[in-house]
């Protein structure tokens, strides 16, 4: 699953690039208790390529043209914990001749138990470097405290309720897998300047039995995937002001996909203000989860 981390930054930079072309859950996660993590080996390790294209622009953005490509390398296990390499770039153009290259790679890791979080990430414009970011969270029983060396040594409070990227996608999982539909969490990835926080609104669409709508991208490829369900899922990330209410009512970003039961993430739609982006699975790979020692 993409996270709040890539989809939000493009949502910036389409901004920035404007500019220089002169172009039912709870309304937030309890605290992960002690031993009260999600259990088992629910995510699968696999490496995905998504091919990125316009599908339409809206509004008066000047962004006319967008492609790209996604690599999305996800490796762990239960007991390892789960490490994604993530790596999107894409070329925005204003239609005029003008184009801008966005490079943002990004390497995470994430303990089972949803208590442990390191990330580190870069983001380039046409070969600059605009954010580059390096910490650690982890979480206690009122807080999570933020460790970070990049963009600058600082330590930093969150409140205890929110969640990392993978114990979301796991816990998306576990709410569509008992039949919920809506699922409300406060997302935390290391985003920007390692401060930002995110309200998120997932909506879960009807369960795809396995045999239904077979898939016709890479993931029809996949034997192992016509055996599980999956279900349409889009999450919307609104920005959260200090007084805990959202920065506005629209969202910064959304992203539909289908969901399989294991974690795989097929036919994206990325929203954003001014254009919609469509990223179809062109490649998949499963991987040999690491062994327990």
């Amino acid at each position: 699953m993409i996270s709040v981390q890539q989809g939000a930054r493009l949502a910036a930079f389409a901004v920035t690039v404007a500019g220089s072309l002169a172009l039912s859950g709870a309304p937030s996660a309890a605290p992960a208790a002690k031993g009260d993590a999600l259990k088992g080996d629910v995510l699968a390790p696999h490496r995905a390529v998504y091919d990125l294209k316009m599908i339409k622009t809206r509004g008066t953005g000047r962004v006319e043209a967008v492609r790209g490509r996604i690599l999305y390398d996800f490796s762990g296990s239960a007991c390892a914990g789960y490490e994604l390499q993530f790596r999107q770039v894409s070329e925005l153009s204003s239609g005029e001749g003008s184009v801008a290259l966005s490079d943002l790679r990004s390497t995470t890791w994430e303990d089972t138990a949803a208590k442990k979080f390191r990330f580190n990430s870069e983001n380039r414009l046409n070969d600059r470097t605009l954010e580059s970011v390096n910490g650690q969270a982890e979480r206690h029983k009122s807080a999570v405290a933020v460790k970070l060396s990049k963009p600058k040594s600082k330590s930093v409070s969150l409140p205890a309720g929110l969640v990392f990227p993978t114990e979301h996608m796991r816990r998306i999982i576990e709410a569509a897998q008992a039949g919920k539909s809506v699922l409300e969490l406060v997302v935390y990835d290391g985003s920007e300047t390692g401060e930002k926080l995110y309200d998120t609104l997932t909506v879960i669409g009807k369960k795809i039995e396995p045999g239904d709508k077979p898939p016709d991208d890479a993931a029809a490829k996949e034997p192992a995937l016509a055996k599980l369900a999956r279900w349409p899922v889009t999450i919307s990330y609104f920005e959260k002001k200090k007084d805990g209410k959202h920065e506005e009512q629209q969202p910064v970003y959304a992203i539909s996909f289908e969901l399989y039961e294991n974690g795989i993430s097929r036919a994206l739609v990325l929203s954003y203000a001014d254009f919609t982006i469509g990223g179809t699975m062109t490649a998949l790979e499963m991987k040999t989860p690491k062994p327990c020692k």
